[in-house]
């Protein structure tokens, strides 16, 4: 299906468009299951532990292929790998909607969530493609989708799964998903940026056994129990294989991971930004449905189904598509990093918001806007952060490793506020729920942790140098985002139009 074709260069604005698509189908993957979760125990006839595997599986997955798919773009090119993700997610989509069982549908949920490096992949195309006035609106576009699609998704699939067979789902998303496989193909170049060489197997293998030990005991410690045996020994293999596998990294002369290159101040104090403002972020994803969907009788609940929150949440998607642009204009008069401490800030006065109003349908739709900003902020940030400080051969590797802190602070977060909303309980009617404090507690602690990334974004260098990002298709040379600042504002002033 997805043959390479040979293509010319393509406009700016089209190029952006076929990416960011992209970017918004595979972020749909991690919204669509949503609205089926209760029903799935009888729709696949097993146990609620067993089909909870079904999400589960998209999220290893993606932790594994993410650095993985990176790298493998650096190497043998971004669009041929952009391609087999998109593969992946069409035959993915396609297992699920053809089966009726448990092992098949984990089966083909791991195959979605193997397509999680498209978003890093379209921004290191992005970076090769697009001339400096276009390429940081772009990229806040192409991560933005994430949050995009996951906003847009909710209520689509909620409404599919509603009116029709839940299998309709997949068999759309399927679609969806050959679509953007074609205009792929048809509008995106082959970059000529590539490092050649081979893949490192032992530091994928090394690393893949790392993250899926962590994830693996963070998504499923409440359930196993946070003391038990599996818990602890997952633990303590990411323990053990961790340092094992940085010492292989660094004597490898091509690893999967350069290490040397994250450990620079630029980018590590990126990287730990945006695994805490991944943190902070899911909070909205986790709380502001719990509490729309509570029930009336609780006191605080809203009583509304699952398509209502999925409607009552998609303005804060589309908030964060129109942020995009606004995200590049900050960028280019004031640099990344005070993008970045924006949006975090934003995100906490969002939380506050929330934590003040929560008894009415509009409060929550203003609160969720105001967090989508701060999360539209944020992501158009961070893209720029990472390509300003690594070479354009690092550039999809680099990407793919900022995506994956994201990942792994939002899967901590869920861990947290599930421990959080599992002690502070009451009993309505029979039923034990999270209480009004329970949620309070943990949009709290989502505020805390965006002024927390705001705190760690301060401290990334804001060096100044004459040349821009990716001002030459042969630069090698990692130049501080910073940098596009002077000269950005000198061209915006001599071509009079709106620079990024």
């Amino acid at each position: 299906m997805f043959v390479p074709l040979s293509v010319g260069r393509a406009r700016p604005g089209v190029l952006v468009a076929v990416l960011a698509l992209s970017g918004i189908v595979v972020s749909l993957m991690q919204t669509i299951l949503i609205p089926l979760i209760p029903q799935l125990p009888t729709l696949l006839g097993a146990s609620s532990a067993d089909t909870a595997w079904a999400v589960t599986a998209t999220l290893l997955a993606g932790a594994v292929a993410t650095p993985t798919v990176g790298r493998l773009g650096d190497m043998v090119g971004k669009r041929r790998m952009l391609l087999v993700s998109i593969a992946v997610l069409v035959a993915g989509s396609v297992v699920v909607a053809a089966s009726s069982s448990l092992v098949p549908v984990i089966d083909g949920r791991a195959l979605q969530g193997l397509a999680a490096g498209v978003i890093p992949l379209g921004i290191s195309i992005m970076r090769d493609e697009l001339s400096p006035e276009r390429l940081a609106s772009g990229t806040a576009m192409m991560s933005a989708s994430l949050g995009v699609g996951g906003a847009l998704g909710l209520p689509a699939s909620a409404f599919l799964a509603q009116e029709t067979d839940w299998h309709v789902l997949f068999w759309v998303a399927g679609g969806l998903a050959a679509l953007a496989g074609v205009l792929v193909a048809v509008v995106v170049p082959e970059s000529s940026q590539r490092t050649g060489g081979r893949i490192d197997g032992v530091g994928v293998l090394g690393l893949s056994v790392v993250l899926l030990a962590l994830l693996l005991a963070v998504s499923k410690g409440a359930d196993w129990g946070w003391g038990s045996a599996r818990t602890l020994g997952l633990l303590a293999v990411a323990v053990v294989v961790l340092p094992a596998w940085t010492v292989w990294e660094l004597r490898r002369p091509a690893p999967l991971v350069d290490l040397r290159t994250f450990v620079k101040a630029s980018v590590l104090f990126t990287n730990v930004a945006s695994l805490v403002f991944g943190f902070a972020m899911f909070a909205m994803s986790l709380v502001l449905p719990q509490l729309l969907q509570m029930p009336v009788g609780t006191g605080f609940g809203l009583g509304q189904s699952m398509l209502a929150v999925g409607l009552i949440m998609a303005p804060s998607g589309l908030v964060m598509m129109a942020t995009a642009p606004v995200s590049a204009r900050i960028t280019a008069r004031r640099g990344p990093k005070v993008t970045l401490m924006a949006g975090t800030f934003v995100v906490a006065a969002g939380y506050v918001l929330v934590i003040s109003l929560m008894s009415h349908v509009w409060q929550f739709v203003l609160a969720s806007m105001v967090i989508g900003a701060g999360i539209g902020l944020g992501y158009g940030a961070m893209p720029a952060l990472i390509m300003g400080a690594v070479t354009r051969s690092e550039t999809a590797s680099a990407n793919s490793i900022n995506t994956l802190m994201r990942s792994i602070g939002t899967s901590v977060s869920s861990a947290v506020a599930g421990v959080v909303l599992a002690h502070l309980t009451m009993d309505v009617g029979g039923v034990t729920l999270p209480t009004q404090n329970g949620f309070r507690v943990v949009l709290v602690v989502g505020a805390g942790a965006a002024l927390l990334a705001l705190v760690i974004a301060a401290f990334i260098p804001t060096t100044r140098r004459a040349a821009r990002i990716g001002s030459s298709p042969d630069a090698q040379a990692a130049v501080p985002a910073q940098a596009a600042v002077p000269t950005a504002a000198a061209a915006s002033k001599a071509s009079a139009r709106t620079v990024r």
